[in-house]
């Protein structure tokens, strides 16, 4: 199949780098003399026919900027059948041969589901900061996401520590603690509390009590969002039943992770992920997903970028309980 002209899209929650990325596909696709149509916000674009050309010029100024330019959104219409069709016949009417989608899982169901329905080629980039994807060893945008949310954990430990408070730090991971986990890790965490490990209410109070004993005048318990136990609140409620004697502080770090700068890493993963997908769609590779595996860029199908999620490294979650000792 020869490809002439391509949609290229951002769908799902936005990640620092999907920007980096738009530039990479663009300016690597023209270079190849491969038209590049953008779809603002996401496959709602799609049924709505917000689609327009991008150039090179369009893309310029925005490797450092936050966010995407083409939007997102989440579409209710787009998985049902008429929603569908109206997204192809958009997508026909541009003269549009393939779709590079940016997202996480979301995105990728919706890309199999689409190709299979209309037979377009797919090819997907993991945007996400929740690192929650098979075929990749870090997502755009988990890497800015670490470094925001450690920012914030250094800045309140000094308030912690000044107050000999106890704070649970609530930060963003629905479904996957790698957030949680690396930021944790990074920023002395007395503990972690994240959705991949059932969650010991009397353990983590045991952790603290003997934290506490040795006169240790702060203490840092990171909570992913999804975990079990009901979020920072609901634990932090839990603790303070029973370990009445320390004062405790609960800061939900919500959205800001989303945003800012991409660091250096996003950036160069982005820019990398970006240029492979035109590659990958000019050499008739269709419905994968472009990712890098020790340093190596692969292909992964979508279907199993989405089903088979990496496993959490048990050994940085010992690493978290031998040095919080």
């Amino acid at each position: 199949m020869s490809i002439k002209t391509i949609g290229l899209l951002t769908s799902g929650g936005d990640s620092p780098g999907m920007n980096a990325c738009i530039r990479a596909v663009v300016r690597t696709a023209i270079s190849k003399g491969v038209t590049v149509k953008g779809v603002k916000y996401g496959y709602q674009g799609l049924i709505d026919n917000n689609i327009g050309d991008l150039s090179s010029k369009d893309v310029s100024n925005i490797i450092q900027r936050g966010g995407t330019i083409l939007k997102t959104s989440r579409s209710k219409e787009f998985p049902t059948k008429e929603g569908m069709q109206k997204a192809l016949n958009n997508l026909k009417k541009a003269e549009i041969d393939a779709v590079i989608a940016i997202g996480g899982d979301g995105t990728f169901r919706g890309a199999n589901e689409f190709s299979a329905f209309s037979g377009i080629p797919f090819i997907g980039i993991p945007g996400t900061i929740d690192n929650d994807l098979a075929g990749t060893d870090y997502t755009i945008g988990f890497d800015t996401a670490v470094n925001t949310a450690l920012d914030a954990i250094d800045k309140i430990r000094d308030t912690a520590d000044s107050h000999d408070r106890l704070f649970f730090i609530e930060v963003m991971g629905r479904d996957a603690g790698y957030i949680a986990l690396y930021s944790g890790l990074a920023g002395g965490a007395e503990a972690l509390v994240i959705p991949e490990t059932p969650t010991d209410i009397n353990q983590l109070i045991e952790t603290l009590r003997c934290g506490w004993a040795r006169e240790k005048s702060s203490k840092i318990v990171v909570v992913a969002e999804g975990d079990d136990a009901g979020g920072a609140n609901e634990i932090a409620i839990k603790v303070k039943e029973q370990f009445s004697e320390i004062e405790t502080r609960v800061s939900i770090l919500g959205h800001m992770q989303r945003g800012g700068k991409p660091t250096t890493i996003d950036r160069l993963n982005a820019t990398r992920m970006g240029y492979a997908a035109i590659n990958a769609l000019l050499a008739g590779k269709q419905n994968v997903m472009v990712g890098i595996v020790n340093n190596q860029v692969l292909y992964t199908p979508l279907a199993n970028a989405v089903k088979l999620q990496p496993d959490i490294d048990n050994e940085l979650l010992e690493m978290v309980r031998v040095l919080s000792a």
